[in-house]
């Protein structure tokens, strides 16, 4: 019975560890490199469709489920203004691009839009981002097709002084 309970708090323990070391940021700076999966300090929402890493990039791709909400959520974000750049392209067709704020990244209520949908165009996008109090920030990638694909990568954050 001693083990048991040893074992249980071991593994409790682990736990609160492993979510302790993410904490709210006011940078982010990622070109996704080192990513063999999605980093447990983000969260993907995929669907019945993919979102995954790959050939050091994030990789959104509709399989046979276009229409699918897909999000890819970062670590919470300090309250403050920031600017966000980040490198997107699609392979064709139809694609769109929509950021939220977050409060709870498990409650889709709590997705709140701060920038309009925008067709996904080839090359560097900027935003100009309003966090009112600390949140996550989510990319809504919409695929409209079938096995299309949106990649995103070198995504920087950065709080305006």
């Amino acid at each position: 019975m001693k083990r048991i309970v040893l074992a249980g708090i071991i593994a409790f323990g682990g736990f609160l560890t492993a979510n302790a070391q993410c904490k709210t940021v006011t940078t982010i700076t990622e070109n996704f490199d080192a990513w063999k999966d999605i980093n447990k300090c983000w969260t993907a929402k995929q669907g019945k469709a993919m979102l995954y890493a790959s050939d050091k990039k994030i990789v959104f791709y509709s399989m046979t489920n276009p229409g699918e909400n897909m999000y890819l959520v970062t670590p919470k974000i300090k309250a403050g203004k920031y600017t966000l750049t980040l490198d997107i392209s699609d392979n064709g067709g139809e694609t769109a691009l929509e950021l939220f704020s977050i409060n709870n990244t498990s409650d889709v209520k709590s997705y709140v839009s701060i920038a309009k949908s925008s067709k996904i165009t080839t090359g560097k996008k900027t935003f100009d981002i309003s966090l009112k109090k600390d949140s996550n920030l989510g990319l809504k990638v919409l695929l409209n097709g079938v096995h299309q694909a949106v990649y995103v990568d070198n995504f920087s954050l950065k709080q305006k002084k």
